[in-house]
């Protein structure tokens, strides 16, 4: 299996009570359930900065989210698939995509149950590639959506925020994406090719988590929990 959507048995944590896993592709799998969570593809943000900024990025990002999307899919096998918002980049993303990569698309939510959650950059995610549109969902424990809710939130799996640590070892400095939790609730990181990262000691984070929290972050090899007192 390729390395972006290999699974590592110990990256496992609890919310809420619900035991998932977090894969170094960025993706959250919850295997009681058979449901594979992502976060913030932003499909097609390339030919967003192209054509609104005249910022010439290669115009590969969605191919290359796609592929590491279909990747994890095909390691998990899951029923469903939730994918957190902003999906697409904006309201006209679904119209610059290539005809392979639409059809990408629509074989993965023909194969799955798949929900597209409303994202403030789509908030009415196209109804033409499959799945179904929802604000928010709830299952057992969790409740998923896109915008994280200031305060306690128990279940909450949310994304928006792109969360990335920084820790410094040996007079290293080392950034990387991450999942953040509490044990109560969870962030996911951004999975799109061309997204950034917020510092999860940014004071967004504060007003969601209170106590204490782990960062989980994606290295080359597996996926490492650093309490947040030990971030820099």
């Amino acid at each position: 299996m390729a390395e972006a959507a290999a699974p590592n048995a110990l990256a496992m944590a609890s919310v809420n009570g619900a035991g998932l896993v977090f894969d170094r592709s960025g993706a959250a799998w919850w295997p009681e359930e058979r449901l594979l969570v992502v976060a913030d593809l932003h499909f097609e943000k390339g030919s967003s900065f192209a054509a609104k900024r005249g910022v010439l990025l290669p115009p590969y990002d969605t191919r290359e989210t796609l592929a590491r999307l279909e990747k994890a899919c095909d390691f998990y096998r899951p029923k469903t698939v939730i994918a957190l918002g902003d999906s697409f980049h904006d309201l006209g993303a679904a119209g610059r995509l290539s005809a392979d990569d639409l059809a990408r698309i629509r074989a993965l939510t023909a194969d799955h149950e798949w929900y597209w959650i409303e994202g403030n950059h789509d908030p009415k995610p196209p109804e033409d590639l499959g799945g179904w549109c929802v604000a928010t969902l709830a299952c057992g424990p969790l409740v998923f959506r896109h915008l994280p809710r200031p305060g306690s939130q128990q279940g909450e799996v949310a994304g928006h925020l792109h969360p990335a640590a920084r820790v410094v070892a040996r007079g290293r400095s080392l950034r990387r994406r991450c999942f953040v939790t509490d044990g109560n609730r969870l962030i996911l990181p951004s999975f799109g090719a061309y997204t950034g990262g917020l510092d999860v000691l940014d004071r967004a984070f504060a007003f969601l988590f209170a106590d204490p929290f782990h960062a989980w972050m994606i290295g080359q090899d597996r996926v490492y929990p650093v309490a947040s007192r030990k971030l820099s």
